[in-house]
């Protein structure tokens, strides 16, 4: 067995004990919220009986300890459970809604890439001009504005300028791409830019900091064209760091998206999410918790292993 396989089996092994922790953590704190799903469902004034049946009836009438141990049975056996309201398997919902975000976040994260990686290595090479002092303005005015308000300002100003707005019916992108883009474009610039600002900052640092180092000197001494310098041996260095941030971009968008997809009215994890919340359906909020925190393991594993292919100096 190789050492990357090594490493990934014991990565995988520590999954273990974290998606428990979560899970009980979960299981307590939403039934913590003021309210249930059976006060919510019947009147304030509905007879106390009528209640505690339903209750029996959709196992919340169990102690805690005694819902999360039948819980935790089922989904050792594949089984999350069913929704409260809609009566569907919950596994069903999040697989029908994280297609939904898992495009948002992809795009997103391309937006990002392709803005902050090409700024912050152009403000690197041309360091204290005036295109340095832009694109860090630029940055700056990322960081500075969220990206709900941003994506608010896509949809009105459009509608206000040019009577247009983004289609609201979700079309998925093997159906028909073009339409599918329509509707995605405009959250993934939003949530693109302000990931960027970060990323780009990043990028300009770590270029001038390889820029500096012994073994660039010596890559311009031996006669190399400054272009072979930067591309070859200063820009895959530099990334080493800026993958990281990438990575936990990608993790933090897989749950953070919930406002961006409200906005826009895209059927993802997020707003799937926000509703379960909303109506206090346990499972669901159970089942979408989860799978974004093994989501957000596999992108920082996956992060992680990147390292060696970036810079072999690098091992495990």
């Amino acid at each position: 067995m190789t050492i990357v396989s090594t490493y990934i089996l014991r990565r995988l092994a520590l999954m273990v004990p974290v998606l428990v922790l979560v899970s009980a953590l979960v299981f307590v704190l939403i039934r913590a919220i003021p309210g249930d799903a059976v006060s919510l469902m019947l009147e304030e004034s509905a007879d106390p009986a009528e209640a505690a049946l339903l209750r029996q009836k959709l196992g919340l009438d169990e102690s805690i300890p005694v819902q999360f141990m039948y819980w935790s049975r089922d989904a050792l056996q594949g089984d999350l459970g069913t929704s409260l309201w809609t009566r569907n398997s919950v596994t069903s919902e999040v697989l029908r809604a994280l297609p939904v975000t898992a495009e948002l976040a992809l795009l997103s994260m391309i937006v990002a890439a392709l803005i902050a990686i090409p700024a912050g290595i152009i403000s690197a090479i041309k360091q204290d001009t005036i295109v340095d002092y832009a694109v860090r303005s630029i940055s700056i005015l990322g960081l500075s504005i969220p990206a709900f308000w941003l994506g608010t300002l896509m949809i009105m100003l459009p509608a206000l300028w040019f009577k247009w707005l983004p289609p609201t019916d979700y079309v998925p992108i093997y159906e028909n791409p073009i339409e599918n883009l329509k509707q995605f474009i405009l959250p993934a610039l939003a949530l693109g830019y302000f990931l960027s600002a970060i990323t780009m900052r990043m990028m300009r640092s770590q270029m001038l900091e390889v820029m500096r180092q012994d073994y660039i000197r010596t890559a311009r001494a031996k006669g190399l064209r400054e272009r072979a310098v930067i591309m070859r041996h200063t820009v895959r260095n530099a990334l080493v760091p800026v993958i990281t941030v990438l990575g936990g971009q990608m993790g933090g968008l897989l749950g953070g998206v919930v406002i961006i997809e409200q906005i826009f009215l895209l059927p993802g994890l997020g707003r799937l999410t926000l509703w379960s919340i909303q109506v206090r359906d346990y499972p669901q909020i159970q089942a979408n918790i989860l799978t974004i925190v093994i989501l957000t393991l596999v992108v920082n594993l996956v992060t992680d292993v990147s390292y060696g292919w970036l810079d072999p100096r690098i091992r495990f």
